[in-house]
């Protein structure tokens, strides 16, 4: 091989970024990022595709009823506690906002890149907010299905920057420098 062992490369054939070399066949075209439940099928609608988004879009819709099912049941028990109408309002108004948030946020992750670290203490202290608005990022995983693949739109608009770079870069090295050297040696030698 190249110098580059077998524990350098991923399962997949891929080399990290680190190891990555000009001129190297495997490395040298970009590969479309992976979609969870798609795979790569979002690139050329194929594989189940429409299968798959359908799947998607009323799993997360069952998965957003039962978890309102399990609301219902827990402010129920607030009921039976009889924890009076002020405390049963704050709880459905926390879950609302919290439901709201996390919607937005979703539709938000799923259309473009964020510019906030995940390891922000924004994002972090954000995580108990998203969880317990569950039921909102179930409903714009839903929403964002019956138009195309959750990410997809974000992923083609990498990976069509990724293509137009890498043809860039192609067309500007045309050729075998180290030939053309030799070739210039000639003519001068004539």
């Amino acid at each position: 091989m190249d110098g580059v062992n077998d524990e350098q490369t991923r399962p997949d054939g891929v080399r990290p970024e680190s190891d990555a070399r000009p001129g190297d066949a495997r490395d040298a075209a970009p590969r479309p990022a992976e979609i969870r439940f798609f795979g790569t099928t979002w690139l050329r609608h194929d594989g189940g595709y429409a299968l798959r988004r359908a799947a998607v879009a009323a799993g997360s819709l069952l998965l957003a009823a039962a978890g309102a099912l399990v609301l219902r049941t827990a402010f129920q028990g607030l009921e039976i506690a009889e924890v009076g109408s002020f405390v049963s309002v704050l709880v459905v108004a926390g879950f609302a906002v919290c439901s709201a948030l996390a919607f937005r946020r979703t539709w938000d992750g799923l259309t473009r890149r964020s510019d906030r670290a995940a390891d922000s203490p924004g994002e972090r202290s954000a995580q108990s907010l998203l969880l317990i608005g569950f039921i909102g990022s179930l409903l714009a995983y839903f929403f964002r299905s019956l138009v195309e693949a959750p990410g997809e739109k974000l992923r083609r608009a990498e990976y069509e920057a990724e293509c137009e770079r890498y043809e860039r870069r192609r067309s500007s090295r045309t050729g075998n420098p180290a030939a053309r050297g030799k070739a210039r040696a000639k003519k001068k030698r004539r």
